[in-house]
């Protein structure tokens, strides 16, 4: 292996541990951080401050799904180190995000024990079913490992060849099952500070906004696949609902 060779096997796998990294970093400040009851009255300035941050984060997704900001990478890195450059910036943002998250006063309700160990297994579910979604479509391939790992031979699979779309476990369920994980995690809470709504509602709120801009590109670049995918599966996030 070649000094490019490892050069890229450094990035790619220090990208996969940041994004680690900045999963745990979320998870100790929503349980944490986010958890500490503040007192005070309305605070509209951080709330806002809040949506700002979410929304620089948020933007960073649809910023780098666009073809032309794809391009300008790809011509700076090579084709293989494109995803992790995504995800060396995303963990660098969420981080920020979480570190500069503005605490809000107030609690919205706070559920006694032990009925609010029910909640604890919620969100055991939640994590679940997020991590078994992610292994479904390659969790190396998401954190921009696979890439660098894949052989490199001159025979490429052809452009045209069209998209899969799996059906398996959670996939036959709904649609996008990472993003129903990770509502229930951040809603299934015994004690929901302001400070944890705050995030929990804006980034849900995100989501909702981006599940249909998300599959009008998918649609636009897989064609029928996606629709196929549709049809067999109907859901977007809850079964019969949505």
């Amino acid at each position: 292996m070649d000094a490019r060779h490892i050069g890229s096997h450094v990035v790619a796998w220090g990208g996969a541990a940041l994004f680690v990294a900045s999963l745990l970093y979320f998870l100790f400040s929503y349980s944490v951080t986010f958890g500490e009851i503040v007192d005070g009255g309305v605070d509209a300035g951080a709330f806002g401050i809040n949506v700002g941050l979410f929304t620089v984060f948020a933007l960073h997704h649809s910023v780098f799904a666009r073809d032309r900001v794809r391009d300008v990478v790809r011509s700076v890195v090579s084709s293989q180190l494109e995803r992790s450059v995504y995800v060396w910036v995303a963990s660098l943002m969420l981080i920020a995000t979480c570190y500069f998250w503005q605490m809000v006063p107030g609690v919205l309700w706070q559920v006694p024990r032990p009925w609010s160990w029910a909640l604890v297994v919620v969100q055991a579910w939640a994590a679940w079913l997020t991590v078994r979604s992610a292994a479904i479509i390659d969790a190396f391939d998401l954190a921009g490992v696979r890439q660098v790992l894949a052989p490199t031979t001159p025979i490429q699979a052809p452009k045209s060849q069209p998209m899969e779309f799996k059906t398996d476990g959670p996939y036959g369920w709904v649609r996008h099952p990472i993003y129903v994980g990770w509502i229930l995690l951040v809603f299934s809470v015994g004690t929901m500070t302001m400070t944890r709504f705050a995030f929990a509602a804006i980034s849900t709120a995100y989501l909702l906004i981006a599940i249909p801009l998300e599959e009008n590109t998918l649609r636009a670049n897989a064609g029928r696949a996606y629709e196929d995918y549709m049809r067999r599966v109907p859901w977007r996030l809850i079964p019969r609902v949505y």
